[in-house]
């Protein structure tokens, strides 16, 4: 099981939420902030990231995931399958006034590296 501690993305700027994700069940791994319920995020961004998926092979695009972006009218929502095992992904949730989203995306790429499957 995957070891991070998601408190350290709260520097981020309009930082509100954030999430770990076994995309293989949809179950919360670890989760940080308030204001949204995570166990119902994991499930439903588990979805998303199944549909893309599924979408991606049925064009026979040969490529993985990035990041998805939802922007909604006050927040976006970033989901970030791991790099280094796919079987997870990272979920952040910032204000969307606040966030600076190139930074966000960089700074959750690197955030990626401190997670521990050890």
């Amino acid at each position: 099981m995957p070891r991070s501690s998601l408190s350290l993305l709260r520097d981020m700027d309009g930082y509100l939420a954030s999430a770990l994700v076994d995309a293989g069940s949809g179950r919360l791994v670890a989760g940080d902030g308030s204001g949204i319920d995570l166990e119902v995020a994991a499930a439903g961004n588990t979805d998303v990231i199944r549909a893309k998926r599924r979408t991606a092979d049925a064009l026979r695009i040969d490529d993985t995931i990035e990041d998805i972006l939802i922007n909604l009218t006050h927040q976006y929502h970033l989901i970030r399958p791991l790099e280094s095992n796919q079987r997870y992904f990272l979920y952040i949730v910032l204000d969307r006034a606040r966030a600076n989203l190139a930074m966000a995306r960089h700074e959750l790429r690197n955030f990626e590296k401190s997670i521990s499957f050890n």
